[in-house]
């Protein structure tokens, strides 16, 4: 019999905030955690502003010494795997230690050390380099310095499929978990790419906003005057566990995850594909493989990252499956308050998918002013709504072609 697979603890460190109370209060102020680059001189960068964690002290979750030997996308992982694993109640000891895993993704790893290693090696040569570059900047170290901190030594790697990265390591997770090869995972993403070599690369692109004038404005997606994406930073883990083991140790349960689905579009390294059958294919595969049909899904938490040409295909993929307006159940997007996260975003976003579900309130897409046209579904626009929220899709995207799509339903306990 497959196993069923819940959540039983949550944390996040984001923008928004330095825990997930400080995440949800401000999702429903409506709130933007976008602002002018502060950890950087960006004077002469076309793009000025980012959505920043503000006030985080590593030390507050590793000795000072190990936080200097660590990169920001390494500190911010530990912190929300702490956070999570507080708030399931979990403690990891020598009686179940060897069937607690770390699924951590990155997109992007220790880019800021990567940075700071090259000025060293060009201005003072080879000799110079920390031997601490490699264990910093390479993306599985998230999930290798959270196995070693919290003593987890069952199944533990990274994943890294750009800004599908922490979604994919949820549903990889889930799969585990059904498969007997763990009963505990502690699953999810991080990322720290606001740095001179981060945003001018996506500068680059042309992929990021420029709407200096007004930062906290600048993350719109759907609407009309979107002009790209805002870099943010930041981590979020969940708690995952076999239903049995929670049960067992009278764990919280705050939804089940019922579905999972990862496809490709084959198309092109940074574009979704203008059809999105990528997206309608996945999103249809999590809904047969979680037994729902798509009448049963109450909200829909979208990948909408605010470029011009991705936003309305992810619309219309999902007037595919649901129907037009009307048909189809609200959707809104959460990086018009934070940015997008890269390799954390689909992890955030799941924590955001199930407090909607606990707390009964559909997140809002703020900053949607004049909706594009050719985004014409109800995205729950500039404040929050009150809503039974029963079954969310959590979707997120990856340049390369990856999309992944995760539902989380509301978790019934049995009757007796």
């Amino acid at each position: 019999m497959e196993r069923r697979v819940v959540v039983t603890g949550m944390g996040a460190v984001t923008p928004l905030g330095l825990s997930v109370p400080e995440l949800w209060a401000g999702v429903l102020a409506a709130r933007s955690g976008v602002g002018p680059i502060t950890l950087f001189d960006a004077s002469d960068h076309a793009t000025r502003f980012a959505a920043e964690v503000k006030g985080f002290d590593p030390t507050q979750v590793m000795d000072r010494k190990e936080a200097r030997r660590t990169d920001r996308f390494v500190q911010l992982a530990v912190a929300a795997a702490t956070e999570a694993l507080h708030h399931a109640g979990l403690e990891i000891n020598t009686q179940n230690r060897d069937e607690v895993g770390v699924f951590i993704a990155s997109g992007i790893g220790g880019i800021a050390t990567l940075s700071e290693q090259l000025e060293i090696l060009h201005s003072r040569g080879p000799g110079r380099i920390s031997p601490f570059l490699i264990p910093a900047m390479i993306t599985n170290l998230a999930a290798g310095q959270v196995s070693i901190t919290t003593g987890a030594r069952g199944p533990s790697f990274c994943i890294t499929s750009a800004c599908a990265s922490s979604a994919h390591a949820i549903g990889e997770a889930v799969e585990t978990i059904r498969r007997g090869w763990a009963r505990v995972i502690i699953a999810g993403g991080s990322e720290a790419s606001i740095t001179p070599i981060g945003i001018a690369g996506f500068q680059a692109m042309r992929a990021l906003s420029t709407r200096n004038e007004a930062p906290e404005q600048a993350s719109r997606p759907f609407d009309a005057a979107r002009d790209g994406f805002v870099m943010g930073e930041g981590a979020g883990a969940l708690i995952l566990e076999d239903l049995e083991f929670a049960l067992a140790r009278g764990a919280p349960i705050l939804a089940e995850v019922l579905g999972y689905a990862a496809t490709s579009d084959a198309y092109h390294i940074s574009n979704l594909a203008e059809d999105g059958e990528g997206i309608a294919r996945a999103i249809r595969l999590a809904l047969r493989r979680a037994g729902l049909t798509h009448g049963q899904v109450s909200y829909i938490n979208a990948h909408a990252t605010g470029t011009p040409s991705g936003d309305p295909v992810e619309s219309a993929a999902i007037k595919e499956v649901f129907g037009p307006r009307g048909s189809a159940p609200p959707v809104s997007a959460s990086k018009s308050q934070f940015g997008h996260l890269l390799g954390a975003a689909g992890a955030v976003e799941a924590v955001i998918s199930i407090l909607a579900i606990q707390h009964g309130q559909l997140p809002p897409t703020i900053n949607l002013a004049e909706p594009d046209p050719a985004c014409d579904l109800d995205y729950v626009p500039n404040a929050p709504r009150p809503a039974q929220v029963d079954v969310v899709l959590n979707n997120s995207f990856g340049f390369g072609g990856h999309n992944v799509c995760l539902l989380f339903r509301r978790y019934d306990p049995p009757v007796l």
